[in-house]
């Protein structure tokens, strides 16, 4: 009666190798495998809000389905309450640059530079009842660590940036060229910082933003805002 159950068994101890063996081949992973490293942009833009450019470059964040990252300066919001709050409806973040973008008022003295920040999240909260948590100093702050640390001790994390569009760096440039800047000053970054503007002299910024979009979706990229 026993030998009926011999067959059973054995098969049973087959199958049982061969999944130790699957087993072992699926743990075994080569030393030199490494992970890919997630590929993130976020876009950030200086200097708005204004209707001729800050408008049609939500339009076309809307329709990629993109979100990004506005530093407001405030005296330019006046008037212009609607633009921000689309953008906090629409998900963006809204980041503190500054009231007045006067550099020698901001930077007049320490009491004078908090006034200007204070002022502008002010305004911020005030519209769209959202408070600001990220910074971006007029004019970069890359080297400036009295003012880092000022901000950071009144409660900011500070967004520099990394890449460029070339809008500010290089006169009346066409959507080709910011093209181009893009993609040579973000090139090999896994995480991709760019600067752009939307303030009304900035009408290719706004032209040219799908295609840059288009590159980063391209290149796999993941899109981000603070």
């Amino acid at each position: 009666m026993q030998k009926r159950y011999i067959p059973v068994a054995v098969f049973f101890v087959v199958l049982l190798l061969i999944l130790a063996h699957f087993s072992g081949r699926a743990l075994a992973v080569p030393a030199s495998f490494t992970y890919a490293e997630e590929k993130e942009v976020y876009l950030t833009f200086d200097d708005g809000p204004s209707n001729s450019v800050t408008v049609p470059i939500l339009d076309t964040l809307k329709e990629e389905g993109v979100k990004a990252t506005f530093f407001i300066v405030s005296d330019r919001a006046h008037g212009r309450e609607d633009i921000l709050r689309r953008m906090a409806g629409e998900g963006h973040t809204l980041g503190v640059h500054s009231a007045s973008h006067d550099y020698q008022k901001i930077y007049a003295s320490d009491e004078a530079f908090i006034k200007d920040v204070d002022t502008c999240a002010a305004f911020i909260k005030k519209t769209t009842g959202i408070t600001p948590t990220v910074y971006r100093f007029p004019g970069g702050g890359f080297k400036n660590k009295e003012k880092r640390a000022l901000v950071k001790a009144h409660g900011y994390r500070i967004v520099d940036w990394n890449a460029v569009c070339g809008d500010e760096e290089i006169q009346n440039a066409s959507v080709d060229t910011l093209v181009k800047t893009t993609v040579s000053t973000s090139k090999g970054k896994a995480k991709v910082v760019l600067l752009l503007h939307d303030s009304a002299s900035h009408k290719a910024t706004a032209q040219s933003l799908k295609e840059i979009i288009s590159y980063f979706k391209e290149h796999g990229y993941v899109f981000r805002a603070y």
